[in-house]
């Protein structure tokens, strides 16, 4: 995943194409809208966002830190300092530890999940690590090495390095079905990867039709879907067993994140230019656009709460881009100082 606050052109997002199959009328759905927006400290980049649902924490990879708000007071609860370039959290709730991903260093800073205090680092088997998933069913944590175009396995229970697994692509954010599989984007190779995570093998790689550079991956394991979000402004519907492309939806620029909630079924792209995309899904697969959210500028990457059917959207003010350089032919815009804070939005 692109670190800071990824591509932030202006403009409207794009009304939300329909997904196969088509449903006639939408059915009643929440309304959501940006119920609060909490300052938080800190002029760096960011990343991920991993909820906590046991502990109501939103974990927030911010700079060299991970940042941990209180989302009952919506208040900052603490922070593990010392991890420089930070991308993701993974959280072990049954072994009570937390997984960073710091992709400066390339290792994964473990942590007490309690105390937030630091146990250990662990070096990974491939340069960059980004995305970070925690597999209750194997008890193993992954990092999928962006650079190093691979993926390390980590036996949660001993720390232990148990393996490293190709992907000869680089791969972007994963999610677990509990049942033996982990699927992982695959960003330049437009296509999606499936893996073993008792074997570390590489089960099946399915092209992603229509859709480039994929990002974002959400799942709905009881539907058997899956929602990758392309940087082609296009959200594809899976089908999780066989890999078949079932439909497309367009988004708009700078998506870099994708939730589902099985509650409401809903589904949702969070996108750099300012809108949040909201898709309800029927019991048969049938979808179509329920709402889409204006938010803020740069607020492209999320966190669902299942429960509260609350998502959290971070982002910060920005001021001039500096000037294009042979380096640098796409520099980012500044941060502004004071400006880093949490969205929330809620469903009315």
């Amino acid at each position: 995943m692109t670190r800071m606050f990824g591509r932030v052109s202006p403009g409207c997002l794009a009304l939300l194409g329909a997904l196969v199959p088509v449903a006639t009328a939408a059915p009643a759905s929440p309304q959501y809208r940006v119920a609060h927006e909490v300052s938080l400290p800190g002029d760096d980049g960011w990343d991920y966002l991993t909820f906590e649902p046991a502990g109501h924490r939103l974990f927030i990879a911010h700079g060299t830190r991970v940042q941990v708000v209180d989302t009952d007071k919506l208040a900052l609860a603490g922070e593990i300092a010392d991890t420089p370039g930070v991308h993701g959290i993974a959280l072990a709730q049954d072994l009570g530890r937390g997984y960073v991903s710091a992709g400066r260093s390339g290792v994964i800073v473990v942590f007490d999940l309690k105390t937030l205090a630091r146990l250990k680092e662990i070096k990974t088997t491939g340069e960059n690590p980004d995305a970070i998933l925690y597999d209750a069913a194997s008890q193993r944590v992954f990092t999928f090495n962006g650079r190093g175009r691979n993926a390390t396995a980590v036996d949660a229970r001993t720390d232990a390095v148990l393996g490293t697994i190709a992907l000869d692509a680089k791969p972007e954010f994963a999610v677990s079905d509990g049942k033996g599989r982990v699927y992982v984007n695959l960003e330049d190779k437009n296509s999606l990867a499936v893996i073993d995570p008792q074997k570390l093998s590489v089960i099946s790689v399915w092209p992603i039709s229509g859709c480039q550079e994929p990002s974002g991956l959400a799942l709905d394991a009881d539907g058997q879907h899956l929602f990758p979000v392309c940087d082609n402004k296009v959200m594809a519907l899976m089908d999780a067993a066989s890999g078949k492309v079932l439909g497309t939806a367009a988004i708009g620029a700078g998506v870099d994140a994708a939730a589902f909630d099985p509650g409401s079924r809903l589904a949702f792209a969070s996108c750099g230019e300012g809108t949040l995309t909201v898709v309800s899904l029927s019991g048969s697969g049938a979808a179509q656009v329920a709402q889409s959210v204006p938010t803020r500028l740069g607020a492209r990457t999320m966190a669902l709460d299942v429960r509260t059917h609350r998502i959290y959207l971070v982002t910060a003010d920005f001021g001039a881009a500096p000037a294009a350089t042979p380096e640098h032919p796409h520099p980012r815009p500044a941060i502004l100082p004071g400006s880093f804070r949490l969205l929330v939005l809620e469903p009315r």
